[in-house]
């Protein structure tokens, strides 16, 4: 009898430390992100996260001062600083680098408001095999797929906003003066660098980096799993 106890007695501890350690195995592959589910739920996961983190990026960056007063804040090129820093001896051009700053962001948000189309075209192109190794890839692995596959046609896509966008506020006709006046100051190398490509790059920078970091808060914060899908692909 007291054999069969202390049978039944090791049982119930293996039995128990198996369902710790298969608890304790669910609850780090939630911590860290690791996907469960088929290759099919996966892909629809991924293109889930993606869409939330363009959607709140998006939304994020094309609110006024949405560029500006963040990280992503575009700043005057650098061939272009050279011409700043002698204009603004010049009467009339004091402020010419605050107002530069303000009109490239302004441009910037003006744009990004167009971006959602043109992202999520590029995720639903996404294959169910690519997919696959992003989600065991790097935190960053979505966005550096949408960024390899879809940079260049978004650059291209973007370049007329940009424009318009730099228009509507003035910026292109505000510096062709600037440098107008810079070309006038004797014993300069004349210049004419243009805004549109700084700004362009810049602006897809900002965004690209702040989907990065929305794909991270999802792949490692639970919390930042908002669907039922999210939560079985990723963990709960």
């Amino acid at each position: 009898m007291k054999r069969l106890l202390l049978v039944l007695i090791q049982v119930s501890l293996v039995t128990f430390s198996y369902a710790q350690i298969g608890n304790i195995m669910k609850k780090a592959k939630s911590a860290v992100g690791i996907a469960t589910g088929d290759e099919n739920e996966k892909s629809a996961a991924l293109k889930e996260a993606l869409s939330f983190g363009v959607e709140a990026a998006v939304n994020q960056l094309s609110i006024d001062k949405g560029y500006l007063e963040s990280p992503y804040k575009i700043l005057i090129p650098e061939d272009a600083q050279n011409i700043i820093n002698k204009v603004k001896m010049v009467p009339g051009f004091q402020d010419v680098e605050s107002k530069l700053i303000n009109q490239m962001n302004k441009a910037a948000e003006i744009a990004a408001k167009k971006a959602s189309p043109i992202f999520l075209g590029a995720i639903k192109q996404m294959s169910v095999q690519d997919a696959a190794s992003i989600i065991a890839g790097k935190e960053n692995a979505a966005t550096m797929y949408l960024s390899s596959t879809s940079r260049a046609p978004l650059y291209n896509e973007f370049m007329p906003v940009i424009q318009s966008a730099l228009d509507e506020v003035n910026a292109r006709t505000y510096w062709k003066t600037v440098v107008d006046a810079y070309n006038k100051i004797p014993l300069t190398k004349k210049m004419n660098p243009a805004l549109d490509d700084h700004v362009n790059n810049k602006a897809l920078d900002g965004l690209f980096s702040l989907i990065a970091v929305k794909e991270a808060g999802i792949r490692n914060d639970i919390g930042q799993r908002t669907t039922e899908l999210l939560k079985k692909v990723f963990g709960s």
